[in-house]
């Protein structure tokens, strides 16, 4: 077997799950509301730590939080949400934890309002990703105007955990902006 020597944003170099996550997941338009929301919650929990951290949490989150599954989340108890407190795979901050149920309660309003949490969520890109090509990992900003926008308005709309570098590197991870180094093999996979 030979090793994979395509060239990837240097970001994804280490571990196996780090690769798969860029090759397969990061930058590849999601439009699926309970995946929107695991993304929202994730990049929510990731503040502070590293990526690779929140990856190897990831299953445990879909575990604790009934698969994001936004409805049945919305309607965890106080009891609930107290004992996630208690499990060691999952970040064990208060506040992050507490904000995903205040966070499904606001996807569902805006999923009432908007049709969906997907048409709320793309309406930031109006529909379509922002296709960007940077030569170096440098010239990638961690928020923009837009992300500023995107952040004060689901602020607005109840969410918690959702400031501008939280939301630009969710429209990264959803799609809606296309952040993939113009050397990676991911920017040419499609537009």
């Amino acid at each position: 077997m030979t090793a994979d020597t395509r060239p990837r944003c240097p970001w994804a170099a280490g571990t196996p799950e780090m690769i798969a996550y860029h090759d397969l997941e990061w930058g590849t338009p999601q439009h699926d509301d309970r995946a929107l929301f695991e993304l929202l919650t994730l990049e929510g929990a990731q503040a502070g730590l590293s990526w690779r951290t929140i990856l190897a949490r990831r299953e445990e989150y879909r575990r604790t939080f009934h698969a994001f599954d936004i409805a049945r989340i919305a309607a965890m108890t106080d009891r609930e949400l107290e004992s996630v407190l208690r499990h060691s795979g999952i970040i064990r901050n208060r506040l992050k934890i507490w904000s995903v149920r205040s966070n499904a309660e606001a996807a569902l309003q805006a999923s009432t309002t908007h049709g969906s949490l997907d048409a709320f969520l793309w309406s930031f890109v109006a529909g379509r990703p922002v296709v960007n090509r940077w030569r170096t990992m440098a010239e990638v900003p961690d928020r923009t105007d837009l992300s500023d926008r995107m952040s004060k308005t689901l602020r607005k709309a109840g969410f918690r955990f959702i400031g501008t570098t939280i939301c630009y590197a969710f429209m990264q991870a959803t799609g809606m902006v296309d952040d993939h180094l113009a050397t990676c093999f991911r920017a040419h996979s499609h537009p």
